[in-house]
């Protein structure tokens, strides 16, 4: 019979959960964004366009849990700006996808630069021995993020 996992103590979920939101928020504003005058709901919104998109608005909702009105305001700002453009679903000419532009994607790719080099500065800083713990328990991170995939709230 196989051994099973040692019981998790009552404070690690608490405390994985409060740091990881900590390094959210501290991650989450950028120059390239602030100059564009991104909250972090529209960052959020343009970096997921840029990796699922093209994408409908109803599926990008779902994806964001954002109500379609809201996102319908966002979107046309985000257009208005030139960083999306609207084309037809092929599938289905009633429906529109959203798709990020050259501009989009430049303002994402500055964004994500920002924030790796944030984090690389962060990781410097600390010795070798936990660096290399960050490292080893990245592949249990990355599998516990994909595990929550999908669930809103």
């Amino acid at each position: 019979m196989p051994a099973s996992p040692p019981a998790l103590d009552l404070d690690t979920a608490a405390r994985l959960r409060a740091s990881i939101g900590r390094l959210s928020r501290r991650l989450r504003p950028t120059a390239a964004g602030a100059a564009a005058g991104l909250t972090a709901t529209r960052i959020s919104v343009l970096f997921t366009i840029n990796r699922l998109g093209p994408i409908r608005l109803s599926e990008l909702a779902e994806e964001e849990g954002l109500n379609p009105t809201m996102l319908s305001r966002v979107i046309a700002d985000f257009a208005d700006a030139g960083l999306v453009t609207r084309v037809s679903d092929p599938g289905d000419r009633r429906a529109a996808l959203v798709e990020t532009t050259a501009a989009g994607r430049r303002l994402c790719a500055r964004m994500r630069a920002e924030r790796t080099d944030v984090l690389e500065v962060a990781l410097a800083r600390l010795d070798g021995a936990d660096r290399r713990a960050v490292e080893r328990a990245l592949p249990v991170l990355e599998e516990l993020a994909q595990g929550l995939k999908g669930r809103h709230g």
